[in-house]
């Protein structure tokens, strides 16, 4: 935003005080000025921030070039109109000698504001570039500070596992259902120590990990909470970040059935359309929830998008909705090759 604001404002200065300098008449260049610069900032805004960064890579190139040829001339006859017709006969009279279809007119106009482009798409890719460097410093140094602090909290991590190996053989023969629960949670270690440090697993596995911590949560809350994790397509092949999901999970249990006294329920529906996966996670609020913000900005949620912003540029969909009694999450991901 401010990168903007300075960028125009200097375009906006140059193109008044910088040719009215030249001649004195500043109130016809201010003029002047007010015609030139939303002229620029369309064909600035089109060419970067929509065809550049929208399609360049999504479209062939000859449907790229023939829309900015396009738009670019339909611009610049319309700004031809406005001085021509508008503009020249009231402030420079003397710019009505050349005919309406210039050539030469026409191509400087369009070399000029195209050198504006080039200036404008320069700074904006090197402040993009910029910025996505510090990103990718700051996930590096979180992922550093976290690996550290698992380090600190590994404290013979294969004593702890054959540990619960031998209480889970022990409870296999006196209490089923403890059993299960340690089978749960030697399963949800394990995720959080080894697969955790991957960039990408696959999506089944994560689905495991989610599966153990949602049985674990059964087992806290009895009966009075209900899920269900549903799966309706082939998820094989399929890979995804780690620890990606858990914090929307988490989100359904602090902002809806942690705070229940009734009866609450958690959903996760998974499946895959054409060359993208979708996670779907509803779970029930009750009507006293809405005094408490719940809009999806949340820490979990906030580290979330910026983990997909990060991981999947432009490669996924991210929607949370809020309605009287349910909490809904939509994300989809591009399925990557």
């Amino acid at each position: 935003m401010i990168f903007n604001i300075v960028f125009w404002l200097l375009y906006f200065i140059y193109e008044w005080f910088g040719l009215a300098a030249l001649s004195g008449e500043y109130r016809s260049y201010f003029i002047n000025a007010c015609v030139a610069f939303p002229f620029a900032f369309v064909v600035c805004y089109f060419t970067v921030h929509i065809l550049l960064h929208k399609y360049y890579d999504k479209w062939p190139r000859w449907k790229f070039w023939f829309l900015q040829i396009l738009v670019s001339i339909l611009l610049l006859l319309a700004k031809r109109c406005v001085n021509y017709y508008f503009i020249y006969p009231k402030f420079f009279p003397h710019a009505l000698e050349l005919p309406f279809f210039s050539f030469g007119k026409l191509i400087v106009e369009l070399v000029n504001v195209y050198l504006i482009v080039g200036v404008y798409s320069l700074f904006y890719f090197v402040k993009n570039w910029y910025e996505q460097r510090q990103q990718v410093r700051d996930l590096v140094q979180e992922k550093t500070t976290a690996e550290l602090e698992l380090l600190k909290s590994q404290v013979q991590p294969h004593f702890i596992f054959n540990t619960l190996n031998n209480i889970y053989s022990t409870a296999l023969k006196t209490s089923p259902e403890t059993a299960k629960l340690i089978s749960h949670l030697s399963s949800f270690l394990s995720y959080n120590l080894y697969d955790a440090k991957k960039d990408f697993v696959s999506l089944i596995s994560e689905l495991d990990y989610i599966k153990s911590y949602v049985e674990l949560q059964r087992n806290r809350y009895g009966e009075r909470f209900d899920a269900s994790i549903n799966i309706y397509d082939d998820l094989e092949g399929i890979t995804i970040a780690p620890l990606l999901l858990l914090p929307l999970i988490e989100n359904s249990f602090k902002h809806g059935i942690a705070s229940s006294i009734n009866q609450s329920w958690l959903r996760i529906d998974i499946s895959k359309q054409k060359n993208k996966f979708l996670i779907k996670i509803e779970n029930s609020i009750e009507k006293e929830r809405e005094k408490h913000q719940i809009d999806g900005q949340g820490i979990g949620l906030k580290n979330v998008r910026r983990r997909l912003e990060l991981l999947y540029p432009d490669q996924y969909e991210f929607k949370a909705l809020k309605e009287q009694y349910t909490y809904l999450v939509l994300l989809k991901i591009k399925i990557l090759e």
